[in-house]
């Protein structure tokens, strides 16, 4: 059985939960409840969450640690994808789905981007609707905006 530990930070205005086995980061989001079966050590954390205020500070534009992750072969497709948007760009639900080679697949891409298991590292903020608003993301719709504003800047 692999060990996990957890801990958390606060990233604008969420507090957001980090979990890491001894090898990589598992799970940055905002349900409690998968701490479960994790321990808290904040120490065995630091890293991630030092990197993530660096993120935060706008210090860092991208991640360099390792992550990993456990998912279906389209969510392996789609979260691939996601981390190819350019810091500060954004794309479509639509536009994800035909670089995936699945162009009628919109709402599955849609559905794999909302089980994201690590907000932020894996940037699925940087996906917005066809019309250009801003849709669904389980940190929060203001923090999906606070994310793209930073980019932004």
């Amino acid at each position: 059985m692999t060990i996990m530990y957890y801990d958390s930070i606060r990233f604008f205005d969420v507090e957001l939960y980090l979990i890491a086995t001894e090898q990589a980061l598992i799970y940055v989001g905002t349900d409690k409840k998968r701490l479960l079966n994790a321990t808290q050590n904040a120490k065995k954390l630091n890293k991630y969450k030092t990197a993530i205020r660096a993120y935060q500070n706008k210090e860092i534009v991208a991640f360099d640690f390792p992550i990993e992750l456990t998912a279906s072969n389209l969510q392996m497709e789609v979260f691939e994808a996601l981390k190819t948007i350019p810091y500060g760009e954004t794309r479509t639900y639509t536009e994800i789905a035909e670089q995936i080679n699945r162009p009628k697949a919109v709402r599955a891409v849609g559905a794999a981007i909302g089980k994201n298991p690590l907000l932020v590292v894996i940037p699925c903020h940087r996906v917005i609707g066809k019309n250009g608003k801003l849709t669904g993301f389980s940190g929060g719709l203001s923090m999906k905006e606070s994310l793209l504003d930073l980019e932004k800047q």
